[in-house]
Parts: C-alpha cells; sequence; structure tokens
C-alpha cells in the first residue's frame, strides 16, 4: 500500500473511492503518568508519551490501511494525523486519507 500526503502520485492515473481512517485512544500507566508530572519540575523530554504517541500513529495508520484494502484501493494519498486530548494522559489519534484505485 502507497501511502502519500500529497494528492497525486506521479505516473500514475487515480480513481477516487473514498475517505478511509483509522484511529486509536491511547494513555500511559499510571507509574509512567506520575514520573511524568516529576519530569515537568526538571524538564526534557518525556519518553514514555513520544513512544505512546508513536504506537499511537502506526496503529491508527495500520487501521486506516486495513480499511483502505477492504475496498480494493492501491494507495492513499492526502494522508493527515490528528490528534487530541480525550483525558488526563489519553490522547486520541486518528489517521485519514483518500483511498485510491490505479487505473
Amino acid at each position: 500500500m502507497i501511502l502519500v500526503t500529497t494528492d497525486t502520485i506521479n505516473g500514475k492515473d487515480l480513481e477516487m473511492l473514498g475517505m478511509v481512517k483509522g484511529s486509536t485512544i491511547q494513555t500511559v500507566n499510571a507509574f509512567h503518568d506520575i514520573g511524568a508530572g516529576l519530569k515537568t519540575l526538571v524538564g526534557g523530554e518525556l519518553a514514555k508519551y513520544n513512544q505512546m504517541m508513536n504506537d499511537a500513529r502506526a496503529l491508527a495508520t495500520k487501521r486506516m490501511v486495513e480499511e483502505a484494502e477492504n475496498m480494493g484501493a492501491d494507495a492513499v494519498v492526502c494522508v493527515r494525523y490528528a490528534s487530541s486530548s480525550v483525558m488526563q494522559s489519553a490522547a486520541e489519534v486518528m489517521a485519514y486519507g483518500t483511498a485510491v484505485k490505479f487505473r
């Protein structure tokens, strides 16, 4: 499956199939959350939160690709990511784009 952020793929004539998306809501465990709270006192990178967001983006992308494959798509164009806070220490990540088939 080809994923691009552009609305075209060089050398390909595209037939649009429709919008596809994938999402997940992730959180870190309470111990990591407490550690992150303490980290805010001294500053620095919140590695566990970075890992959580990377995992969430990967899962959201996987779900989007599965939806595109179920539609018979060859690629997804205009891929975008969005995130929002759902509750303290939990975030939703959504991947979305347009499923296309090569003509």
